[in-house]
C-alpha cells in the first residue's frame, strides 16, 4: 500500500534543535509543567501552525492536532515532549515528532483517506508527583482526580497550583474522557530505552505490549541520635531499615522474573554525625504477569513490616499507583511487524518493560507501537541515543503502520512471536 513519503532527516533535524533548545550537557530538561516543557509545547506548535491542522487542548492539558479526512474515522498517532530530569533527547520526544512528520506528508498530499491526529500527552513521566501516564489515563478515563489532591513536589509546590498555572483544573481533568474523539486505532512510536533490539541487531520491531506496574512510597520512622554516643545495639537507625529494604525487594524481583528500583531516597536533616532518625523513598515494581506483580507487591509490603520490627523502627508502605500488563491489538501488532520486516527491522514483536501511553490508550482503542533501537539500552540519561540509522528505519515502519491504519485494516489476528 503506497503512500506518501516520510521523511526521516526531517525528524532527526526536528529532534536535535528541540535537544538544542530543551537540552544540553546535562540533558533534556523537560519536567512536565516546567519552562522547558512549556518551551517545547511552543517549538511543537510553531510548526503545526504551518499545517492544514486544528490544534487544542484538552481538560488534562494534552495538546491535539488533527488533519481531517475523507472519513470521520480516526487514527490518532502520539508520544510525550516531558522528560525526567536529565533525561535524553529522544524519549518521547522521538514519537511526537515523527506524528509532526506524518502530518505533514499528509497535508502535502491532500487529504487523507481517514482523519489523522496528533496528540503529545501531558505528564507521561510522573516525575513531580508520583503519577505517570497522567494525561493519557486521564482520556482513558482511569485517572482518579481524588487521589492526587493534595500532592506535593519536591520543592513543597501542590499539583493543583502546578497545573493551574498550565490552565489544567485537576478536579476537571475528567472532562478528557468525556470529550475525547472517537479513536479508531492508536499507534506510537519510542524507543526501545532497552538492550534487547541493539543486541539482537535489528534496528526497530514492532510490540506485543507493555508490563505491568506498582509505585509505592516507603518510609520507615526511628529517632535521630548521636553517632558517636549512641551503641549501634540501642538505635532506631531509619537508614539501615531502608537498605535492608533496598536489597529484600532487589531479591525479591530478581527471584520472580521482575524488576524492581528505588529510584528516590531521602534522609531527613542527614549529617554525617546523625543517626538518620527518618528516610523516605519510592518504590518501582515491574513484571508482565501480573499476579506475579501483584505478588511482589504484597511481599514488598511484608518486608517493609518485618525490617521495620527488626530495627525497632515504624515502617508504612503507600501505594502511589498500579497498572496491570497491556497486550496490544493482535491485528496492529501483526500490521506493524509486517512494516518494520520491510523497512528493515525485525519480523517478530517484542514486549516492553517500561510503559507509555499507548498503555493507557490500549484500554479504549486498538493500539499498537513500533520501537527503534536503544544504544546500550540507556535511556532516562543524558547518554540516551539511537543510531541516525535505526532512526530512519523505525520512522519509515511507523509511516507504513500508519499509513495500513488510514486505509483500514481486517484480516484474522495471528500468532505473535517475540525476539
Amino acid at each position: 500500500m503506497s503512500g506518501p513519503a516520510v521523511r526521516p532527516e526531517r525528524v532527526l533535524a526536528d529532534l536535535r534543535e528541540l535537544d538544542a533548545l530543551t537540552g544540553g550537557p546535562d540533558g533534556a530538561r523537560r519536567t512536565c509543567w516546567g519552562p522547558e516543557w512549556q518551551a517545547a509545547r511552543s517549538f511543537l506548535r510553531e510548526r503545526l501552525e504551518q499545517l492544514p491542522v486544528r490544534v487544542e487542548l484538552d481538560a488534562a492539558g494534552n495538546l491535539w492536532a488533527t488533519l481531517r479526512g475523507r472519513s470521520d474515522r480516526t487514527v490518532v498517532v502520539g508520544s510525550h515532549l516531558d522528560s525526567v530530569p536529565r533525561g535524553g533527547s529522544l524519549d518521547g520526544a522521538l514519537g511526537v515528532l515523527a506524528g509532526l512528520e506524518l502530518l505533514r506528508c499528509r497535508a502535502a498530499t491532500g487529504t487523507p483517506p481517514s482523519t489523522l491526529a496528533l496528540v503529545d500527552w501531558a505528564d507521561e513521566e510522573g516525575v513531580r508527583f508520583g503519577r505517570s501516564l497522567f494525561g493519557s489515563s486521564a482520556v482513558a478515563g482511569t485517572l482518579d482526580p481524588l487521589a492526587l489532591a493534595g500532592r506535593r513536589d519536591a520543592a513543597g509546590a501542590s499539583i493543583e497550583d502546578v497545573l493551574a498555572q498550565a490552565g489544567v483544573d485537576l478536579a476537571r481533568v475528567r472532562d478528557a474522557a468525556e470529550r475525547r474523539p472517537a479513536i479508531d486505532a492508536y499507534a506510537e512510536l519510542h524507543i526501545e530505552q532497552g538492550p534487547v533490539l541493539e543486541r539482537a541487531r535489528v534496528p526497530a520491531a514492532a510490540v506485543s505490549g507493555t508490563a505491568g506496574s506498582r509505585r509505592a512510597r516507603v518510609a520507615f520512622h526511628g529517632q535521630a541520635a548521636h553517632a558517636g554516643t549512641t551503641p549501634i545495639d540501642m538505635r532506631r537507625d531509619a537508614l539501615a531499615a531502608a537498605a535492608r529494604f533496598v536489597l529484600a525487594v532487589r531479591d525479591e524481583a530478581r527471584a520472580g522474573g521482575g524488576v524492581a528500583t528505588v529510584g528516590e531516597l531521602r534522609i531527613a536533616g542527614g549529617a554525617a554525625n546523625v543517626v538518620p532518625g527518618l528516610v523516605e523513598l519510592t518504590l518501582d515494581q515491574r513484571h508482565a504477569d501480573d499476579s506475579r506483580l501483584a505478588a511482589m507487591a504484597e511481599a514488598a509490603r511484608a518486608a517493609c513490616a518485618e525490617i521495620a520490627t527488626a530495627e525497632g523502627v515504624e515502617g508504612t508502605c503507600e501505594e502511589l499507583w498500579a497498572i496491570d500488563p497491556v497486550a496490544f491489538d493482535e491485528r496492529l501488532v501483526v500490521a506493524a511487524r509486517a512494516a518494520c520486516s520491510a523497512a528493515g527491522g525485525a519480523g517478530e514483536a517484542i514486549a516492553s518493560g517500561a510503559l507509555h501511553d499507548a498503555t493507557e490508550i490500549a484500554r479504549i482503542a486498538p493500539s499498537v507501537m513500533v520501537f527503534a533501537s536503544s544504544s546500550r539500552g540507556l535511556s532516562h540519561c543524558p547518554e540516551e541515543a539511537t543510531p541516525d540509522a535505526d532512526v530512519a528505519v523505525a520512522v519509515t515502519a511507523f509511516a507504513a503502520t500508519v499509513e495500513q491504519l488510514l486505509h483500514g485494516w481486517d484480516g484474522p489476528p495471528a500468532e505473535i512471536s517475540s525476539i
